[in-house]
């Protein structure tokens, strides 16, 4: 017979003798089952009643196309840039000086040549601005938000995603989020965009508990519409957004997984112009999201001046902040005019 080890076979009496001395965990000391995560039932058994219900939580409403923009433009032309800069790393804990380089460039290069576009073109734009992304550069958010320039408006905290909070959290985040915004840029945000384009069940209801005007982060349509919560009218303007009309899908680069740049920016601009042409043609609306960190690269600035130039040189177009957009289709907008 062999003889086990002195150290293991005093592992094994220590761990008998614990086992049986410690106190157990008591049926009471489990949580609740309610406490518990449910798990979901498969999608193939839900019922009617209950996918309508799912379905209609946040749902587009009326349409809020106006029969003419300002000054009787055909089309309005809202330019976003979401200024995310560190906060995508932070908020998966990925603090590699390398990766929060990457984001640091949309502040330090990025936003100057996007500040200085905008200038020489006399266009405003709207800077949806994680709070954390003001905290860490606060002149960066003063020199977008002075006098006559540009709006800022609300983009979490850390770029958190709202689908893993549960409510008091989102709640928190949100309020801490737009009083950090005010207090920087001077001026309290009137509009959201989500970060990541993500809602949860209480978004569309914080939003109105804290008085938004709009939100731009839903894609039911390429027109403005109100929000429905629970199939009523939420009075929440929305500003549709759309990946095909994000700079990220096409120009950004991960090197810890596959995810590449695929196109150049000449087919990029492609893709924008028909974009607008279209939204031109049907006389309403034109949402553009981009990324300093991303499009404030040299040739993809190159690239964004030659659409604002092709834009600009059509007759009858109105570029106008998020919150000029909103206001103007929720004070004049009619039911989509045919033909």
């Amino acid at each position: 017979m062999r003889t086990l080890p002195v150290c293991f076979a005093l592992g094994i009496l220590l761990a008998t003798a614990c086992s049986s001395t410690a106190p157990q965990p008591s049926a009471a000391a489990a949580p609740p089952p309610q406490a518990r995560a449910a798990t979901p039932p498969p999608p193939w058994t839900l019922t009617e009643p209950r996918i309508r219900e799912i379905v209609g939580r946040v749902r587009a409403g009326r349409d809020l196309t106006p029969g003419s923009w300002p000054n009787g433009a055909r089309v309005a032309v809202g330019l976003s840039f979401d200024v995310d800069n560190e906060t995508g790393s932070l908020r998966d804990n990925l603090q590699s000086p390398s990766l929060l380089s990457q984001g640091e460039y949309g502040s330090r290069a990025g936003i100057p040549r996007i500040l200085a576009l905008l200038d020489r073109h006399k266009v405003p734009a709207t800077f949806f601005v994680p709070a954390v992304t003001a905290l860490l550069h606060p002149d960066t958010m003063k020199a977008i938000a002075a006098p006559g320039r540009h709006e800022v408006a609300l983009h979490s905290w850390i770029h958190e995603r709202n689908s893993q909070l549960d409510e008091a959290t989102e709640r928190e985040l949100m309020k801490r989020s737009i009083d950090t915004l005010e207090r920087i840029a001077g001026r309290r945000p009137v509009g959201m965009r989500t970060a990541s384009w993500d809602y949860s069940p209480y978004t569309l209801g914080l939003a109105r508990e804290f008085g938004l005007l709009y939100d731009s982060s839903l894609m039911a349509d390429d027109r403005p519409y109100e929000v429905l919560a629970n199939g009523q009218p939420s009075g929440v303007v929305q500003l549709p957004v759309e990946w095909i009309l994000d700079d990220f899908p096409y120009f950004w680069m991960d090197r810890a997984s596959t995810v590449r740049p695929t196109m150049t920016p000449d087919e990029v601009f492609s893709i924008w112009k028909a974009e607008f042409d279209g939204a031109y043609e049907e006389r309403t609306l034109f949402i553009l999201t981009m990324h300093p960190h991303v499009t404030g690269h040299r040739s993809r600035i190159a690239m964004l001046e030659r659409l604002v130039s092709y834009i600009e040189s059509r007759p009858g177009v109105w570029f106008a902040t998020h919150e000029q957009i909103a206001r103007y289709a929720r004070e004049h907008g009619t039911t989509r005019p045919q033909g």
